[in-house]
């Protein structure tokens, strides 16, 4: 049984250290500075079991890109992804009055045992303007850490309630005009030796560029890496009611490898939903952080082994 240690410095961050002493999750949850970049939680650096850096941070091309983070690129005339605004006809503008942040206010729930880390936190999105527009309950689980496989899995939930007097409309820069560029929802940014990488999903051999905008139940990235000699291997997965009925919204795959490598559990890339005052949403999602290249086949196998 894997032995995890958990740190907590308060207002600032929580890490997550696996039994060989690799730290492999840091979440921080003290906003960053720049309120132009969306300030809101955040994990960064999230590593393998063998210590490899899997995520990216304020990179000179998107400073608002943050590792892994959940996000709503288009919310009711609202940026809570960060940086430039798209604007049809008008393209990517700065338009730092309609940038949103979300506040931490809270770890109720805060559980610590041998081979499992789970948090809730409670979170407010905040418009520019300071109303208060959303509530949100956040969960992070770290389990499954495998030291023979070299893996593990972190689950991510949302559940989020309206608490505006009028409906929050969600949609993407594709639903205002801009052609598969459907970004929204949590997001992953990858280092920059992540450029470039291959990317992969179940029953096809499509390359990145042509699994933009498609529905499956995983998603993997992976790459090699500079200094040290390995691969490394990130796969996203949904939580079966993400993909059915249930769900308030169909999720689409926005994912490239080149110019950025970058994947988003989509929740509006091709039309916008509305959350009504007073209601909620959730899903689910599993990223599992591995070492070394996988296939579809020990991929497909692995996850088939993390029942929900």
């Amino acid at each position: 049984m894997s032995t995890l240690r958990v740190g907590h410095a308060h207002g600032d961050h929580v890490t997550v250290t696996a039994a060989n002493g690799t730290e492999i999750l840091r979440y921080v949850y003290r906003p960053d500075p720049e309120p132009f970049e969306s300030r809101k939680p955040y994990a960064h650096p999230v590593r393998t079991l063998a210590g490899r850096t899997v995520t990216g941070y304020r990179p000179n091309d998107h400073r608002w890109h943050k590792g892994l983070q959940m996000t709503a690129s288009h919310l009711s005339g609202q940026n809570f992804w960060g940086g430039n605004c798209y604007v049809h006809g008008r393209g990517y503008l700065p338009l730092p009055d309609r940038i949103g942040s979300m506040r931490h206010d809270g770890f109720p729930e805060f559980t610590v045992e041998d081979d499992r880390f789970a948090v809730t936190e409670h979170l407010t999105w905040i418009e520019n303007g300071g109303a208060e527009w959303a509530r949100e309950e956040r969960g992070l689980i770290v389990h499954s850490v495998d030291e023979q496989a070299g893996a593990w899995a972190l689950d991510w939930s949302i559940r989020l309630t309206n608490t505006r007097s009028a409906a929050l409309a969600f949609g993407s820069p594709t639903t205002a005009g801009r052609e598969m560029a459907g970004y929204t929802g949590l997001q992953w940014r990858g280092p920059r030796d992540f450029t470039g990488g291959t990317v992969l999903a179940p029953g096809t051999d499509a390359p990145a560029a042509e699994l933009m905008g498609t529905q499956s139940p995983w998603l993997a990235f992976t790459a090699e890496h500079d200094e040290t000699d390995g691969h490394s291997t990130l796969v996203f997965a949904h939580a079966p009611e993400n993909l059915d009925d249930s769900a308030i919204h169909p999720s689409h795959w926005f994912v490239r490898a080149e110019p950025i490598p970058t994947v988003a559990f989509s929740w509006a890339f091709f039309e916008e939903f509305e959350l009504p005052p007073g209601e909620s949403f959730a899903y689910r999602y599993r990223v599992l952080i591995a070492d070394g290249a996988w296939d579809r086949a020990r991929i497909g196998a692995h996850l088939e082994g993390l029942p929900w």
